[in-house]
């Protein structure tokens, strides 16, 4: 029972020491007019990860598929064009008031961004 109770005490400790992901967050990106800033609002909840994100010509798009694992984070947007579906993943480790995203998508290879948290 000693042994059950400081497990618990250790995960419980973990959790609390984990980044919080949850906030609005700006990054920019290499769009085809060049820079775009883009905004994620993240709202955290056990090891679920929802929100949306903004920028560009798309408006708002909410997220899909978010996971909270530690500080590592991941999620997927789908977008729609000309009745067609595009989905772009992300994958990040928050650290602070910043998150290392990597980006992959329909448009080519993996990028990576840094998100700073403005709320």
């Amino acid at each position: 029972m000693k042994l059950y109770t400081f497990v618990a005490g250790l995960l419980l400790a973990m959790v609390a020491l984990a980044a919080d992901p949850t906030g609005k967050w700006t990054f920019e990106t290499q769009g085809r007019r060049g820079p775009q800033e883009v905004t994620l609002t993240l709202k955290a909840s056990g090891d679920a990860l929802t929100g949306s994100i903004s920028g560009g010509r798309g408006g708002d798009v909410e997220i899909s598929d978010g996971k909270v694992s530690g500080d590592d984070i991941s999620f997927s947007v789908v977008r729609e064009f000309q009745g067609n579906s595009f989905t772009t993943k992300y994958k990040g480790k928050v650290s602070g008031d910043s998150i290392e995203l990597t980006i992959e998508g329909p448009r080519g290879g993996p990028q990576t961004v840094t998100a700073k948290k403005s709320s």
